[in-house]
């Protein structure tokens, strides 16, 4: 009896170690997918921050930005002044 049962311990053991090593092998491949993963976007990430820099270093594109709103500014001021000296004058 004691051999059977000894045999049934050293059989579950045996299998739990199987399962235990498999289970070591799919965690170290999901994380080496992980970190794969997390370093696809932290390169993202680095082009993002790299692209909003030099646009905004980009003083020229500013400057660009900044005459256009003062134009359209200029414009905006011309057609209210417009539209108010027409209705005084009716």
């Amino acid at each position: 009896m004691e051999t059977n049962e000894q045999g049934k311990a050293e059989k579950f053991f045996k299998e739990f170690g199987k399962r235990l090593d498999q289970f070591m092998i799919e965690a170290k491949d999901a994380s080496n997918r992980m970190e794969t993963d997390l370093k696809d976007k932290f390169e993202e990430l680095k082009v993002a921050a790299e692209k909003i820099k030099k646009e905004a270093g980009n003083k020229e594109r500013w400057q660009e930005v900044e005459e256009g709103l003062k134009r359209a500014g200029a414009e905006l001021e011309n057609a209210i002044k417009t539209a108010f000296k027409k209705k005084e004058n009716s």
